[in-house]
């Protein structure tokens, strides 16, 4: 294939424009934030999930205090009808008899409920506070994943200027290069990441490949104005006086 050297030379802005293009995409693939924001989200969840079980075990304290309120408050009701009993003096003495020892029976049976519901309500004030914490917790975590959003949004909004900015220096030299030169720089950029680089000092810029002697020989009978390419990559490599030819 036959080009001027003043466009191969060419090549090199271009092969700068697309390096950077790749290294743009690279960035915005591989940023960190984007890691921080899926762990951050994890704990969110996480987070989320720990206080979803607090506040179902509270409710469902809730209800098991109010069902002992409702039977302490049916204890004592009991206990107040037999006292009425006894202070109204309607009644024998085996029922007197036997609404003491109900009294009796009824007291024992109010202290061990007000026990468990004073218990229960101990476990309620621990769970509010875990509550709380858990929830402290959750706001911390969201707080956390929106400053890496925020930080990872203005990231991608400088990516995507540069890479606009390169996408118009690319648009402006690939008219340069006629249609067999640039359908050879893709298929080789496309396959081997860069498709054009500078020899020099007898060294491939793309692979980094020292050429021996006879390719060098060979490259140096080259015609100018011919396209070569190098052995290892692919890469068209573009002859300056750099080249070491």
């Amino acid at each position: 294939m036959k080009a001027d050297p003043a466009v191969q030379r060419q090549l090199l802005e271009l092969a700068k424009v697309d390096a950077e293009l790749s290294r743009t995409e690279h960035r915005r693939r591989t940023l960190p934030e984007l890691a921080e924001i899926e762990a951050g989200e994890k704990t969110v969840r996480e987070k989320r999930d720990a206080l979803v079980s607090v506040q179902t075990a509270a409710s469902d304290l809730d209800r098991e205090i109010a069902r002992q309120e409702k039977e302490v408050e049916s204890v004592r009701a009991r206990e107040d009808r037999d006292r009425k009993l006894l202070e109204s003096g309607s009644v024998n003495a085996k029922q007197m008899t036997d609404i003491e020892h109900e009294l009796q029976t009824l007291g024992r049976r109010q202290s061990a409920l007000e026990d468990d519901l004073l218990e229960l309500m101990e476990q309620r004030e621990a769970l509010e506070l875990d509550a709380q914490r858990t929830g402290a917790e959750v706001d911390k975590a969201e707080e956390a994943v929106a400053a890496a959003v925020a930080r990872r949004d203005e990231e991608l909004k400088d990516l995507d200027t540069t890479r606009a900015r390169r996408d118009e220096d690319r648009a402006k030299l690939v008219p340069r290069f006629p249609e067999p030169l640039f359908k050879l720089y893709e298929r080789v950029r496309e396959h081997k990441g860069i498709g054009a680089a500078l020899l020099r000092a007898r060294r491939c810029g793309a692979c980094q490949l020292e050429l021996d002697r006879n390719t060098i020989a060979e490259i140096k009978a080259t015609p100018e104005d011919t396209v070569v390419q190098c052995d290892n990559c692919g890469a068209i490599l573009v002859r300056t006086l750099e080249s070491g030819l």
